[in-house]
Order: C-alpha cells, then sequence, then structure tokens
C-alpha cells in the first residue's frame, strides 16, 4: 500500500470565547454589591473610564435585617430607626478564655497548676472541648502523669459544666454525674450504649441491662437535657445582612418590580481621550483598546440588567399565589421553562439567578429558591419538591411517634391524599435533605 503525502483543505468552525464573552458572563453571575465593586476596579484599569458617584449612602447603607422569615428594612439616617453596631455583639464580654481564666484566679492552687490550667484553657475549641489527651499533655509540658490528671480535672470543675471534655461521651457523663447523681443508669448508658440510643434501638438496651422500655426511655429524656456544646453560647456567629438584588412590591393591588442598583455609579468616558480614538500609532491602539472594553461594560450591564429584569417578570406573572401565601402556594417552576418563555439559553437563567436575593412581599430569600423541580400528580398536573417536602414534614410532625410512617407509607399516602407520584426514594432523599431521621429512629416509646 503506497502512502502519499499531501495538503488538503479543511473548513471548520470553532467557537471561541473572547475575553469580552468573558466578562459579560461573569457580571451576569455578580451580585449588584459584586458589580459594584468590579466597575470600581474597571476604573481603576481603564484610564478611559470615568465614573459619577450617587449621593445614595442613605440608600446603600439601608441595613437588612431577618427577623423570622421577614426582612425589615431600617434608614440609617433616621434616629428612631437607628441600629447600633453594638446590638450585634456578644454578651458574653471577652470570650471563653477569659470566663475560665476568671475561674482559675479564685483557686487555691499553686503558681505552677495555674499555668498549666492555663494552657490547657488556651487549647479548648469553641465548642468547650479540649482535642488532647492526657499523654500529648504530659510530653507538652513535660509534667507527669498524675500532673496531667490533675490539671484535666480542675478544668473539668470549672463552669460550663462539661467544659475541658475530649469527646461527646465524656462531655455528658460529666454532666449526667452532676445533675442525676442518684440515677447511675444515666452516666453508664451514655459510655457503654449512646450510639445503639441514638438509633433508637430500645429492646436491645432493655434486655442487655434488665430493665423495662419505660426505663429506658426515661434514661433517654434524661440524656436530651444534656448540652452536648456546653460553651457554644460563648461564641456567637457573625451577624449576615442580605442586600437584595431586586424587589417585588405590591401597590394598589399590583406587583411592582424594581431593581436595586440605584447606588451604582453612572459609566462616562473620559473626554481627554476621545481625541485619540481610532487614530495612528501605539497610545491611540492602546486608547482603542480600553475604549472597546469601556463599551463591553456597558453593554453587559445593561444585558445583566435585562435578563434579570425579565426572569423576575415571568416569576410575577406564573407565581401570584406564591407571592400572596409564601412556599406553600409555590408552583413547580423549572429554569427551562423560563428560559423558553424569555427566549434565552437555560444557562443565562442559571447564571443570572445566582447570588441573587430577591425580596417579595412574604420576604427575602435566595432567588434559586424558587426554581423546583417537578413531580408529577394523578390529574396530570405538576407539584414543586418544596410543596412536597412541606406535606412530608407535616406528616411527619403529626405522626403517631410509636409507630412512625416509614418511605413507603409516606410515598403512599401522599399519592392518595394529594395525589402527588413519588417513589420510596425520593421520599428519603426529601427526609434526608429535611433533616428528618428515619421512621426507626423517630419511634417513641410511651
Amino acid at each position: 500500500m503506497m502512502m502519499k503525502l499531501g495538503l488538503d483543505q479543511k473548513q471548520t468552525i470553532n467557537l471561541v470565547m473572547s475575553p469580552e464573552l468573558r466578562q459579560a458572563i461573569s457580571l451576569l453571575q455578580y451580585s449588584t454589591l459584586d458589580l459594584f465593586q468590579f466597575i470600581r476596579e474597571q476604573a481603576i484599569e481603564n484610564p478611559l473610564i470615568e465614573l459619577e458617584e450617587k449621593n445614595t449612602s442613605v440608600q446603600f447603607e439601608e441595613k437588612y435585617s431577618m427577623m423570622g422569615s421577614k426582612f425589615y428594612s431600617r434608614n440609617v439616617n433616621t434616629e428612631d430607626d437607628y441600629v447600633s453596631p453594638l446590638d450585634f455583639l456578644s454578651t458574653k464580654e471577652g470570650g471563653l478564655d477569659q470566663y475560665l481564666l476568671e475561674q482559675v484566679k479564685w483557686l487555691s492552687i499553686s503558681e505552677g497548676e495555674k499555668s498549666i490550667l492555663t494552657y490547657l484553657i488556651y487549647n479548648i475549641d469553641e465548642n468547650g472541648y479540649l482535642p488532647m489527651s492526657n499523654k500529648e499533655i504530659e510530653v507538652q509540658l513535660d509534667i507527669s502523669p498524675q500532673e496531667a490528671e490533675h490539671a484535666i480535672k480542675l478544668l473539668q470543675g470549672l463552669e460550663p459544666l462539661g467544659v475541658g471534655a475530649r469527646n461527646l461521651k465524656e462531655c455528658l457523663i460529666l454532666q449526667a454525674q452532676e445533675y442525676y447523681p442518684d440515677e447511675s443508669l444515666v452516666a453508664y448508658v451514655i459510655k457503654n450504649y449512646l450510639e445503639l440510643l441514638s438509633e433508637k434501638k430500645w429492646k436491645k438496651i432493655s434486655t442487655e441491662l434488665g430493665i423495662s422500655l419505660l426505663e429506658v426511655k426515661k434514661i433517654y429524656e434524661y440524656i436530651q437535657t444534656l448540652n452536648p456544646r456546653p460553651c457554644s453560647d460563648f461564641t456567637s456567629p457573625p451577624t449576615n445582612y442580605l442586600y437584595p438584588d431586586i424587589s417585588i412590591e405590591k401597590k394598589n393591588g399590583n406587583y411592582v418590580i424594581s431593581l436595586n442598583d440605584s447606588y451604582l455609579p453612572n459609566i462616562h468616558i473620559n473626554q481627554d481621550y476621545v481625541g485619540l480614538i481610532s487614530g495612528k500609532g501605539d497610545w491611540s491602539k492602546y486608547v482603542t483598546a480600553n475604549y472597546q472594553k469601556y463599551l463591553w461594560l456597558k453593554k453587559s450591564i445593561e444585558q445583566r440588567r435585562s435578563t434579570i429584569l425579565k426572569i423576575t417578570e415571568y416569576i410575577v406573572e406564573n407565581q401570584q399565589d406564591f407571592l400572596d401565601n409564601g412556599f406553600s402556594s409555590i408552583k413547580a417552576m423549572t429554569l427551562k421553562e423560563v428560559a423558553e418563555s424569555i427566549e434565552m439559553h437555560e444557562s443565562t437563567v442559571s447564571r443570572a439567578i445566582s447570588n441573587k436575593v430577591i425580596q417579595t412581599p412574604i420576604g427575602s430569600f435566595e432567588m434559586k429558591r424558587l426554581f423546583t423541580s417537578k413531580l408529577a400528580s394523578n390529574t396530570g398536573e405538576y407539584t414543586s419538591s418544596v410543596k412536597v417536602k412541606m406535606l412530608l414534614g407535616e406528616l411527619i410532625r403529626n405522626e403517631d411517634k410509636q409507630k412512625p410512617y416509614s418511605d413507603q407509607k409516606i410515598a403512599d399516602y401522599l399519592s392518595k391524599k394529594h395525589g402527588i407520584t413519588i417513589s420510596r426514594r425520593t421520599v428519603a432523599k426529601y427526609r434526608e435533605e429535611l433533616n428528618i431521621l428515619s421512621s426507626a429512629k423517630r419511634k417513641m416509646i410511651y
């Protein structure tokens, strides 16, 4: 077989993502606050961009704080409604370390013992646990086993009760011995049967200990009163403020949509460089390139704005019941449906709702929560997964705890009562997403 060398001409089409297209896609995913920062960065990099800052300090500094499922806004320039940042500070001044060290000052122990105890306190984690074994303490501090054991006892004798424990069992045992000294079985069950108890294997515990099921239940109730994280009150999570990117308000019976981007600066071209655009020379090429970036930035921002408004208009038109009554009335709505309706690609819709917070008459939340999967019903209509989860949660809350529903029984109930076709595996998936235990672990004894 003869092989020949030659040149062949072939025409192909390749999609190349330009920097401008990449920028437009990125802008679509930005929250309004992220966009605000991005615009300022572009103004620093591009000499042709000139920003006109707006006098909207009142709007930008408007605080959104969550109270229950609602979000209330407060104007920082109104004295009556002023919210002091001090209101969000932890009431436990100094934190856990200082609280424990203050107790150490009053102990009748030697300076050497105080020094060891101080070292241990600074190694306690935020929940009050000491992630160090006795051997590690001995090696790190070069002390005897007796001194290490004594220091641990001193530490575990401080308040709050349970501090200084090395694991969950030890933490609960310390509390059980103090709170229930006459109920020796409580500490014994924690030490030897905690895993079985968490799995609600009442009968096995009852048989091995030779006690009744009611006694096992009583021990379980005692353990439920103990605190697995004794020092969690000393650390408060940071206050997270939500700045809605878009708002839906009801005025005179109609819903009004508005983008909360009034604090974004106006973007203008620096007139000092206009004469150099499309000229000759290297300097002119540099100016022309930056002028194209300026145009792309303005176009990308406008496309982002237009896309978000179209999606929100679709929501208002198709989710009236949700806007009036909340998530219990939300209809199934997918990205594909919205994309087809507004004549855009599904990925574009996905990017547009990413990192966006929407404010509605029934609360503020991430925009993507409104998009749910569809579940078929016996009538041929569709139900949203959010509504199914609410029905599932309500059913489990009202079930007989002595005979909790299995996943299959829940699926059968939803099909018979609400006409919702759902598999046992889907029920299990939704149950886990709601942090609801299996029927075996929900079973109670009365």
